[in-house]
Parts: C-alpha cells; structure tokens; sequence
C-alpha cells in the first residue's frame, strides 16, 4: 500500500498502528497536543485548536473509514488525540479565571500535578474503554462523527469529574 497522508494523519503520525493499545498510545500523544495548545498562551486559542482537532478528527477519521473499508478501525486514533484538551477544558478554564491569566504548560507536568494529570489520562482511557451511555451508543453515528463522538463524550465525563472532584 502506498503511502496516504490523510491516513497516516488519522493514525496519529503512525502510533495507531502500534499493534498493542493504540488508543492508550494515541492518547499519550493527545497529551502532546494539549500541550501544543497550552503553549498559544491564550484560552480562547487553546479553545479553538480544541474545535480544530475535533473538527479534523471527524474528517479524517470519516476519510480513513473509507480508505481501510472498516467501520471504526482501531489504528485510527486522531480522535484519542482530539479529546485530550477537552478532558482539561476544565482545570484549564478555572486556573484562567481564577489566576486571571492562563495556565503554562508546566502547570499540568510538574511534580506538584503530574499525578493529576496522571488521573484525568486514566479516567479518559477508563470511559474510552467502558463506553457508558451514551459514548457507546454514539459509535452509530455515521462515519467521522462516530469515530469521534464517542471520544469527545468520554473527554465530557472526565471534564465534568474533574469540575466534581478537583475543584
């Protein structure tokens, strides 16, 4: 098979196609583009390269749908990687609104919060895996936008819990 970039982007560069877990490694790189985002230093920045990547997400996992002829095939993993912002939309916007100025990257990977971080990646991986309603139940949706619903809706419950348990 010859090379497709849309494909190759849909498998998160490639990391989809790691045999083993390639949503828990697409995740890992999900981390990565919450903090390319974080790096723009602005919240309404980050807010509209979290609606980008979704965006993005949905035509290419739509796209790579019809390239591979398999309904949600598991090496697309564009969609782990677009959730990611939203699981920290939360602590996101109420360190901004608290502290008055947005958050810096290191805020979320020092030694005072990494295991925060740690928690909200495992609950996105726990309600990826799980599905409760309605994240399972929007997989039927057509192409693109089941692919990566069901993501953006898992990213909401850890969102929601984090708003419960954190703050």
């Amino acid at each position: 098979m010859k090379f497709n970039l849309v494909l190759w982007m849909a498998q998160g560069v490639g990391i989809g196609r790691i045999p083993v877990a390639p949503g828990t490694f697409g995740s890992l790189l999900g981390l990565c583009w919450f903090g390319a985002l974080l790096l723009a230093g602005n919240f309404w920045l980050y807010l509209a390269g979290t609606v980008f990547g979704i965006a993005s997400a949905v035509w290419l996992g739509g796209t790579a749908e019809r390239i591979l002829r398999q309904h949600d095939p598991p090496s697309v993993v564009v969609d782990e990687i677009a959730a990611m912002p939203v699981c920290f939309l939360a602590w996101v916007a109420s360190d901004w609104l608290r502290k008055g100025q947005f958050p810096k990257p290191g805020l979320f990977f020092s030694a005072q919060n990494w295991h925060l971080t740690l928690i909200i990646f495992v609950l996105f991986r726990l309600f990826d895996i799980l599905k409760p309603w309605p994240v399972r139940q929007s997989q039927s949706l057509p192409a693109g936008w089941g692919i990566t619903v069901d993501d953006l809706l898992a990213a909401m419950y850890v969102a929601a819990a984090t708003v419960v348990v954190f703050h």
